[in-house]
């Protein structure tokens, strides 16, 4: 993606040249330099990359398991051809760091091997009709099939690693995709269509536009379109779902990650744990560590071990090998950001780490006992801020853990078996870590939220379930009733 040239949507296996004539240009939050140029989708754009998935839909509809597991494969090796320009783009685009660049886009090509294992492993079932009277002379079986067109909305934070937590599976059980990255993302989705068709993979299975709220809502309403999926704020997938109508919506939505350290904890390896779970990607990840609720015994001991190493943090230029938390995704970003710490602070909080602010960057910025009713406790900060917040014993920690309205991911610390189970069975979230951070992941696990956190779930079997349905088919056999 040269900088002279115009970044065209990808339909059918193709550049396509989208219809409207509006561009926008994508910036980077660390210099000002012009990452791309951007050619903006309208609904006429909007219906060519519908129609042509659907059209490829319904042409490869007998391809096999087999088959679409070895497009992954290829597909796999083509994405690792351009991994080196798929982090370096993330890195001008977002002004992530050059190392969580790296160890993102090294992860997209993993996640489409393990689609294509997963693949060969889904079953259906063969269900016992005759344990009733009535089926009695009758078999019946499920199997996994794809719904069609799937309408993928990504975010900017991940931009390889989170469109491909949908588009792997989608492709794996049969489904066509049409990508709407965000506007920071657009360039790793191009990349990424490229190789699918680059490996070969059917034109029109891979698909990517970019465009604005005016037409998202035209987009999901789509008659050829699904199911839609979205990874992205609450009020964004409420606002989707509504458009989108009767039809299957998955949705990873916000966050407000509460990470309990309990009395009998490591406190020093708690620490140690949160600190990037919180700052590091500027604190612009769904399960960022934003409420640290910590018993009041231990509270000092942390404090003094997670300020230290919240300071020791590299933070600055995002080309660096060594530079641990980069600017936000723009300057509105840090502004909000540091407009919600002002207000805490005005309103009693005590920072422990104040906040510090070099144009689009924000310093790790630390917390203590703000209101219960705060923004920084109550809302999904969304940047480089951790909130600790003392509680008397592990019961407190958890009603207080429990009083949001999200429910994504959490974690607790502590040496206690016993604890662990009870966290696990009393925090009203979709995952729980014991001893681990809450922005830990992994590709094999289920994610997703409860609540205000979001409906579905993501992880390759996961997904793969999410993106198919079940058909049950059941045979009579005559003279055998």
């Amino acid at each position: 993606m040269a900088e002279a040239q115009i970044s065209q949507p990808w339909i059918g296996g193709q550049s396509y040249a989208a219809t409207g004539g509006k561009t926008e240009e994508l910036r980077s939050p660390w210099d000002d330099s012009l990452v791309a140029t951007v050619a903006m989708a309208d609904e006429a754009t909007i219906d060519a990359a519908v129609s042509n998935a659907r059209v490829a839909f319904l042409s490869n509809l007998s391809a096999t398991p087999a088959e679409r597991a070895v497009w992954l494969r290829k597909a796999a090796d083509e994405v690792d051809a351009v991994k080196d320009e798929i982090a370096d783009i993330t890195m001008r685009a977002l002004g992530k760091p050059k190392r969580a660049c790296g160890f993102e886009a090294g992860r997209v090509s993993q996640l489409m091997r393990l689609c294509a294992e997963e693949l060969l492993r889904m079953e259906g079932e063969v269900l016992p009709l005759d344990a009733l009277p009535m089926g009695a002379g009758r078999f019946g079986f499920t199997r996994h099939h794809p719904h069609g067109v799937i309408a993928a909305f990504t975010p900017f934070n991940a931009p390889s690693n989170l469109l491909m937590q949908k588009v792997a599976p989608a492709i794996a059980m049969g489904n066509a995709v049409v990508v709407k990255p965000a506007f920071e993302g657009i360039g790793e989705a191009l990349m990424i269509a490229e190789a699918f068709t680059r490996a070969g993979v059917p034109d029109g299975l891979v698909n990517v536009v970019a465009c604005r709220r005016d037409v998202t809502g035209y987009f999901v309403a789509h008659k050829d379109v699904a199911v839609v999926t979205l990874t992205g704020g609450t009020a964004a997938g409420e606002a989707l779902a509504k458009a989108a109508g009767a039809k299957p919506f998955i949705g990873e939505l916000g966050g407000n990650s509460a990470n309990i350290v309990c009395a009998d904890a490591d406190v020093k390896d708690a620490a140690l744990r949160i600190v990037p779970s919180a700052f590091e990607a500027s604190g612009q990840q769904c399960i960022s560590a934003q409420r640290i609720i910590v018993e009041d015994s231990v509270l000092d001991e942390f404090l003094e071990h997670f300020v230290a190493t919240a300071e020791a943090m590299n933070v600055g230029d995002p080309t660096k090998d060594d530079t641990d938390v980069g600017p936000m995704v723009n300057v509105d970003a840090a502004d909000r950001v540091e407009a919600m710490v002002e207000e805490a602070v005005a309103n009693g909080a005590k920072a422990a780490l104040p906040l510090k602010r070099d144009n689009a960057i924000i310093y790790p910025t630390i917390l203590v006992g703000p209101k219960s009713d705060a923004r920084v406790v109550c809302e999904e900060i969304f940047g480089p801020v951790a909130v600790v917040i003392p509680a008397t014993d592990i019961d407190d920690a958890i009603k207080i853990a429990n009083d949001s309205e999200f429910g994504l991911q959490s974690s607790c610390f502590t040496s206690s078996l016993e604890t662990a189970f009870k966290v696990s069975e009393e925090l009203h979230v979709g995952s729980v870590w014991i001893n681990e951070g809450s922005r830990f992941r992994m590709d094999t696990t289920p994610f997703g939220g409860v609540r205000s956190s979001g409906y579905g779930r993501e992880g390759v079997k996961y997904a793969m379930e999410e993106l198919s349905y079940v058909k049950f088919t059941g045979i009579r056999f005559p003279g055998r009733e």
